[in-house]
């Protein structure tokens, strides 16, 4: 890093930090990470600053589409050290939510400025490849063409065009497109946590979707969390019940919050100050019932949540 330099242009940081926020974006939904998100932004940073001997913007006809191009690469090869880091993954994995500090957010909380999509939808997009995943998030959330998005990832604009009907009809097999009206989402989670934390079965019963599964992400630091998913109404409202009855596996006295993750209604328990885990629901098309229950616990996926106001 000597060859870094020590000073960069005023102009110069300005561009970066005007255009951090839709790096982020997109990187985050590439990575499904908090944490490696900001270790790429410093990647593309360094890059940003080395260039040019100090000077970055020489030369440079669109600072933004030159960033965004470092960050997508940089996020490229960070997939390739996810990959090492989750086939010792103990249990399920699922995404690093981005929540918001307050019930209802604020103007300057980036869990809400940022562009992301579902977290159900960020578990879907694990199954692509990682080229396919940036070709679907660049061209479906950010809205690039395929002809920009064939120069950030050094690809022809036909094969641009094949990575992404590709990604697109996968996502699309996997996950109608449909969301839930906010205030639907909001009534559907407010009910499934009555309804688990009292041990309700019969209003269980009621809301759950017979195909429902529920993923719990643990990392392996909490007690009794399950090392596979669960699926199927009767095996689901068992382990409610049960988790129920133990008082939440041990944890003592769990306050729960309602809060947005990844931009929809959802719900965090709190343990005292600390985060305990995160609540994501996903629901049928109807919006009557839940079809599917993230839950992230481990606890180095939830640093960046923070209690907040009541």
């Amino acid at each position: 890093m000597s060859d870094i330099p020590l000073t960069v242009t005023d102009d110069a940081t300005g561009v970066f930090v005007e255009h951090r926020e839709l790096m982020f974006g997109v990187v985050y939904n590439m990575l499904g990470s908090v944490a490696d998100t900001e270790d790429v932004l410093q990647e593309t940073w360094l890059s940003w600053t080395a260039r040019g001997g100090g000077s970055p913007l020489d030369g440079i006809a669109n600072p933004r589409a030159y960033l965004v191009r470092i960050a997508v690469n940089h996020a490229l090869a960070r997939r390739a050290v996810i990959s090492r880091r989750r086939e010792t993954y103990v249990g399920p994995w699922l995404p690093e939510p981005l929540v918001a500090d307050g019930e209802d957010g604020g103007a300057d909380d980036p869990a809400l400025r940022t562009e992301s999509v579902s977290l159900a939808m960020l578990v879907v997009l694990e199954s692509l490849s990682p080229l396919e995943r940036a070709v679907f998030v660049l061209h479906e959330v950010f809205g690039y063409a395929h002809t920009e998005i064939a120069e950030i990832i050094d690809r022809s604009p036909a094969a641009v065009r094949q990575l992404a009907h590709r990604a697109r009809g996968h996502v699309h097999a996997r996950r109608p497109l449909y969301e839930a009206h906010p205030r639907v989402r909001r009534e559907a989670t407010e009910r499934f946590v009555r309804a688990a934390v009292g041990g309700d079965i019969a209003a269980l019963m009621e809301i759950l979707a017979p195909d429902v599964t529920v993923w719990t992400d643990a990392g392996g630091k909490r007690k009794r969390a399950g090392l596979r998913p669960v699926h199927g109404r009767d095996k689901v409202v068992r382990l409610l019940d049960s988790y129920a009855r133990r008082g939440g596996g041990g944890a003592g006295h769990l306050e729960l919050r309602h809060r947005r993750v990844n931009g929809d209604d959802a719900a965090v328990l709190f343990e005292g100050e600390e985060p305990y885990a995160v609540l994501v629901l996903d629901l049928t098309p109807d919006g009557e019932r839940v079809s599917g229950v993230y839950v992230v616990s481990n606890p180095e996926k939830l640093t960046h949540v923070h209690r907040g106001d009541a």
